[in-house]
């Protein structure tokens, strides 16, 4: 099991950038093969909705059609951290988003077994 700190998050008006960032803090992250973000709006409050992801091995990047172009994931293995660079961010942007780790290679919710706490991105109109 890996403990996993999200921070970063924050309040900004539409068009600025935001940078997240998940550390994983544990003694050993061997076997997990990827990395990802989710985030839970509002109104939803059941439901956390893909973003990004990473193989933390070989670095393949994957994006949900909502983050393609504005988002970027990156990772620095050496530091067991990962981010998520946010530009042109936009009021439906607005959610708590949540870094997550998994020993499969999937991007989706219920295979992910490692969370971080969330950290609240708001941003105004």
């Amino acid at each position: 099991q890996v403990t996993l700190v999200e921070s970063g998050g924050g309040l900004v008006q539409a068009g600025g950038s935001l940078r997240l960032s998940c550390a994983a803090t544990t003694l050993s992250f061997n076997g997990y093969l990827r990395m990802a973000w989710f985030r839970q709006a509002p109104e939803k409050e059941r439901e956390r909705e893909f973003v990004a992801a990473i193989g933390w091995v070989d670095g393949t990047t994957y994006y949900a059609d909502s983050a393609k172009g504005r988002f970027t994931i990156s990772r620095d293995s050496t530091k067991n951290t990962m981010y998520l660079q946010m530009n042109s961010l936009r009021p439906e942007d607005t959610a708590v988003y949540f870094c997550a780790a998994t020993r499969i290679h999937v991007n989706v919710p219920e295979w992910y077994g490692d969370w971080g706490q969330g950290t609240q991105v708001t941003v105004s109109s």
